[in-house]
């Protein structure tokens, strides 16, 4: 009996998923632990294994669509066997945007909430009548203008219809094509079959060849300026990140650390085969500074405050599709080897897409560190969820005065945002100078590393 490959619930507050590629083809084996597809959720795009083997009999849900957990995807099986009738899910029905002048949700909810999750209570909520259609009418065009068009590689929708309903006849595309000079378009074969090809309005494309005329790269550029879809993930980011920057007082504080030391120390320990990161340092003195003050280690729906027993430290790290943050949990009880293994192991499967919507929630406190990018400060928006995040910037050789002379220090600038609806200017002074004077304590370091 054929087995069903279903969408899986990668988390509690998954709901539904996007299938972007399937790494297997109808007809090719399949063994357990093969990676049969990748699927896209609100966090990342992770690969999914295959639990059976056999043959991947019949693929239900194509690339791109979205579909809830546990709906059937695919069959697996063997060669010749009758499959089971299944519908293909249908995708999501779009959700009606909520009204501007509503309120925005509060960031604590927001960091569990997905892209399907319904309108809050007293917002906007569609009408049971039906709506103005959210995709545009269908465009009236008949089939000898379409085929006229499209050779033309030209855009009907720019088109006023002359037919009955105004549908657009093949005299009109004639008559659009002699008011803009068609015929005195100079372009050549190959840029031509591209715009048909990338269904891009030669008569919008402004060429750079001799005389004006439309060359391949110029067609190229017009497709690379057509706008494209945001991902999922990256829609969901955009999402969360502005309702946390319009909902939260963000306040700022940078301190600029002397790492001299440390670095130093560093190098030490690298010869004697302990290979510990900057980050590693900065993720320790960030948590032994989240024991000691605990307001930091908070949040806060806007009414009432919410206290972290332990450190669920939040990493982000940068992709190609977006930022993602995976978690250390209970970080306050790990070593620093145990930290670096668990941090270098989030990293590694972050970037092979391989970590579970699980390992990226829950944070307390975020640390977004791009040392390795060479900026000399940045300022980091609070994740939802929590009450600050520290942005820490490069460390970089300058000069600075020590016992009355000017000396070459290796300095790191770092700025902590807080919620200043709890945490107060002076608590995130605090704060920030308690991380550094951690991190200029090389005595401190030896201590837990030897």
């Amino acid at each position: 009996m054929a087995q069903i490959v279903e969408m899986p619930k990668l988390s509690q507050t998954m709901e539904e998923g996007s299938i972007v590629k399937w790494r297997k083809k109808e007809g090719e084996p399949v063994k357990k632990g093969d990676i049969i597809f990748e699927i896209e959720t609100d966090k990342a795009v992770i690969e999914v294994e295959c639990f059976f083997e056999g043959t991947l009999l019949k693929i239900i849900v194509p690339e791109g669509q979205v579909v809830p957990v546990a709906a059937t995807v695919g069959f697996i099986g063997t060669p010749g066997e009758k499959l089971p009738d299944v519908v293909p899910p249908p995708a999501p029905a779009p959700k009606a945007e909520p009204a501007q002048a509503q309120p925005a949700a509060a960031p604590a909810a927001a960091a569990q909430a997905t892209s399907a999750a319904p309108a809050p209570s007293g917002m906007a909520q569609p009408r049971a009548k039906p709506a103005a259609p959210s995709a545009p009418a269908r465009l009236a065009i008949s089939p000898r203008a379409r085929a006229l068009v499209k050779v033309s590689a030209i855009d009907p929708s720019r088109i006023k219809g002359t037919g009955p309903g105004g549908r657009i006849v093949e005299e009109d595309v004639e008559a659009y094509l002699q008011q803009h000079h068609y015929a005195d378009l100079k372009i050549s074969p190959a840029a031509k079959k591209l715009a048909i090809s990338e269904g891009v309005d030669i008569l919008r494309v402004k060429g750079t060849g001799t005389s004006g005329r439309i060359m391949t790269h110029d067609v190229e550029r017009a497709v690379a300026e057509k706008p494209k879809a945001m991902s999922k993930m990256r829609q969901v980011i955009a999402q969360r990140l502005t309702e946390s920057f319009t909902s939260t007082p963000h306040f700022y504080v940078t301190v600029g650390a002397d790492m001299t030391g440390l670095m130093t120390f560093r190098q030490e320990l690298k010869a004697a085969g302990k290979t510990f990161t900057v980050t590693d340092f900065i993720l320790e003195a960030v948590i032994l500074s989240l024991k000691e003050m605990p307001i930091v280690n908070s949040y806060t729906d806007g009414r009432s405050t919410m206290w972290r027993g332990t450190v669920e430290l939040g990493m982000a790290v940068a992709l190609e599709q977006g930022l993602v943050v995976p978690v250390i949990k209970n970080a306050e009880d790990l070593s620093m080897t145990e930290l670096h293994d668990v941090s270098q192991g989030l990293a590694a499967r972050a970037r092979e897409g391989k970590l579970l919507p699980d390992e990226m929630t829950g944070s307390s406190f975020t640390v977004s560190n791009m040392g390795m990018m060479n900026v000399e400060n940045f300022h980091a928006i609070i994740n939802p969820g929590e009450g600050a995040i520290l942005a820490v910037a490069s460390t970089i050789p300058q000069p600075v005065v020590r016992d009355g002379k000017i000396v070459i220090r290796s300095i790191m600038k770092m700025t902590l945002s807080v919620d200043h609806r709890i945490v107060d200017g002076s608590n995130a002074a605090n704060f920030a100078n308690l991380v550094k004077a951690k991190l200029e304590d090389v005595q401190l370091w030896k201590s837990l590393t030897l």
